[in-house]
């Protein structure tokens, strides 16, 4: 008795559960094989869409074919077992071989060429259907990035909301991918101990699994934390309405110490003042070495004479200096009164600003139209195109993020010199108990240089450190007629001259 086997097929789980499911092809099949009385000797089931070759149970199945280990196929219909050309071509040289294929739901005679006919008008439609079913799906997909809507499931530090929405910002692991973007652009360490780390705190996967280092380089690179969207299949990007995690400036950070990286190799060494400290003489950056159980900073320049100065020696001096940040109490509050003054003056300024900005985002808008047109008109390449769209994109996000911090609420100003009060008065304290990690960001925010020489250390302060520290040096009692003409503030309050630290705050 000749043996047959069964071929039934669903595109995805879904199909399986609410459209002609293999339970329902199966019991069509064996009503056949029992009215015609075939023998099924063996079953395939697949999930897979016919759309693509490479099917691996229906090329299993052919080659078995092949190979006469049956005398034929009984599926359920030809769109079961060929939705393209290339598959039915092949089980067309089969059956002029003499295979035998059966469709449980289609009466079709392919031994006879009105029946071959038909089939193979069947199979031409079926292919059509899946060409036409691709490309709605391809203006689908498309019309929902035009949108700003990212279609395809939410990135790690996003939660999915359903088809047709933004995806929003996760609560749990939003704030873990903001701080993986800040502690790699500090440059303090590799991915494999960022990744670590980030375990540690509990970043996961959706799937609960570590995020690995590959997946991690991925998330560094995606500019979708920003609010751009990047396909990478084509390159393609387009401009988001979810809420990005973080700025445009922290992206680009990072973005520089990866390209900087290369490989992403570990630290071997991480000093405490590494690449922080310059050699007062030649100003080239002192390299950390440990030495019989200390760190010593060299400058490896061969004509310098500073030989070596050790860590504990530059930490004590910056220690002493952070020390000189005493502010009394008439002093902190003569810049809390002089702050509400001050404030109208910046709010002024940001007008301007916002204006600018406006007009910049304008003409940025205005490229990306230009760059569409020529694009439509064939005057440039897809590849510029993306290039170049790329690039817009990123500037008008850079924009609208600026646009937004300029709107300013009131009383920011005042916060503002109230946080750096803070700051300031709690400098020495913060630098004297805090762990190597935390002494360098706070030397990355309070210094713009530190030099070094034997037993000397100068360190220079950004602003408004720098003018807070002035404005001590020009308290009553202090030698500084001339140094105290350099700050006359001209203000709404008049030209008249003011007290030290009312002159610093207008230095801020």
């Amino acid at each position: 008795m000749k043996s047959y086997f069964g071929y039934i097929r669903v595109s995805t789980q879904r199909q399986g559960v609410q459209g002609s499911s293999l339970q329902e092809q199966k019991a069509a099949i064996e009503g056949y094989a029992r009215r015609y009385n075939l023998a099924i000797s063996e079953w395939f089931e697949e999930l897979e869409t016919a759309a693509q070759q490479g099917r691996p149970v229906f090329s299993k199945m052919l080659k078995a074919l092949q190979q006469g280990h049956a005398s034929g196929v009984i599926t359920h219909k030809i769109d079961r077992s060929a939705r393209n050309l290339w598959d039915w071509a092949y089980l067309g040289d089969l059956i002029d071989q003499g295979v035998e294929v059966h469709f449980a739901h289609e009466n079709i005679d392919l031994t006879s060429r009105g029946g071959r006919l038909s089939a193979d008008i069947q199979a031409v439609v079926a292919a059509d259907y899946i060409r036409n079913l691709r490309e709605e799906v391809r203006k689908g997909f498309y019309g929902r990035l035009k949108q700003g809507i990212y279609p395809l499931g939410a990135p790690i530090g996003y939660l999915n909301q359903g088809g047709g929405k933004p995806k929003i910002s996760d609560p749990v692991r939003a704030p873990l991918v903001r701080a993986a973007f800040e502690l790699y652009a500090a440059g303090e360490t590799s991915l494999s101990q960022l990744a670590d780390y980030l375990h540690e705190c509990g970043l996961r996967t959706t799937t609960g699994a570590k995020v690995e280092v590959n997946t991690l380089a991925k998330i560094l690179h995606n500019p979708f934390y920003i609010g751009l969207i990047r396909l990478r299949g084509t390159g393609e990007v387009f401009a988001g309405i979810h809420e990005p995690i973080i700025p445009t400036a922290l992206f680009e950070r990072v973005q520089e110490v990866c390209s900087r990286r290369g490989g992403h190799q570990a630290l071997r060494h991480d000093f405490l003042f590494r690449r922080l400290v310059r050699c007062e003489l030649c100003k080239l950056r002192l390299i950390g070495e440990r030495q019989r159980g200390h760190v010593y900073y060299r400058c490896h320049q061969a004509s310098c004479p500073v030989t070596g100065v050790r860590e504990e020696t530059i930490s004590g001096r910056i220690g002493l200096y952070f020390g000189t940040f005493d502010l009394s109490e008439p002093e902190v509050e003569e810049m809390r009164e002089l702050s509400f003054g001050v404030e109208t003056q910046v709010r002024e300024a940001n007008k301007a600003k916002e204006q600018a900005l406006r007009l910049n985002l304008e003409t940025v808008k205005t490229r990306l139209e230009r760059l569409t047109d020529a694009y439509l008109d064939q005057a440039i390449d897809a590849e510029l195109f993306k290039a170049k769209r790329e690039d817009l994109l990123f500037q008008q996000r850079k924009l609208e993020e600026q646009q937004t911090a300029g709107s300013l609420p009131e009383g920011h100003f005042t916060r503002y010199v109230e946080d750096y009060l803070e700051r300031a008065r709690a400098l020495s304290l913060s630098y004297g108990t805090g762990n190597p990690l935390e002494k360098r960001q706070i030397l990355k925010t309070v210094t713009s240089n530190i030099f070094a020489s034997r037993e000397n250390v100068v360190v220079e302060l950004f602003s408004p450190f720098q003018e807070i520290l002035f404005a001590q040096a020009l308290s009553p009692g202090a030698d500084s007629d001339e140094g105290a003409q350099a700050f006359r503030f001209d203000g709404a309050q008049g030209s008249e001259m003011m007290s030290p630290m009312a002159r610093c705050l207008a230095g801020v």
